[in-house]
């Protein structure tokens, strides 16, 4: 999950870093918080146990020592929640990573396949222009060729009738 969130964008990369850095603080949290109890309780039942041992009153011991296991045990059981939880969490996270990942492949080759049709568009006008200039070119050439002829048509019918006329 780590690597996954080194290799995106710095804007996403720098949030999911936070927040993994977030959970992985919390879960050694956890666990040494876990590792405390678990000590605590296994050196307090000893110590206990040692000091307990010349009390005569066998009854006021035992329930004194099943209170404290209780306790210990309800201790233990909500640590292992809150670890289940993180877990959890860091799972939720990382599905929510992957997502984000696929959605990101996609919509990068949405971009591309897009890129290459606008590449195709440009080429197609850079044509069309093309054709178009060569349209105008021959456009003007044909209207100075029929404007010469009809020049000459109307000098010749003005010569011809000059000299029909004058004769």
């Amino acid at each position: 999950m780590d690597l996954e969130a080194r290799s995106l964008q710095p804007n996403v990369k720098a949030v999911l870093l936070a927040k993994l850095r977030e959970y992985k603080s919390d879960l050694n949290n956890l666990k040494s918080e876990h590792k405390r109890l678990a000590s605590a309780n296994s050196n307090q039942a000893a110590r206990d146990d040692l000091l307990e041992s010349g009390m005569a009153d066998a009854m006021s011991v035992s329930a004194n020592q099943r209170g404290r296991l209780m306790m210990s045990t309800e201790r233990l059981n909500e640590s292992n929640d809150r670890i289940k939880e993180s877990r959890r969490t860091m799972l939720e996270t990382e599905e929510l990573g992957v997502s984000i990942l696929q959605d990101l492949h996609q919509q990068r080759q949405s971009l591309l396949h897009a890129n290459d049709t606008l590449h195709g568009v440009d080429d197609n006008i850079s044509k069309s222009k093309k054709i178009l200039t060569n349209m105008s070119r021959r456009m003007s050439r044909n209207k100075w060729i029929i404007s010469s002829i009809i020049v000459v048509l109307v000098v010749s019918i003005a010569l011809i009738l000059y000299f029909k006329l004058s004769k």
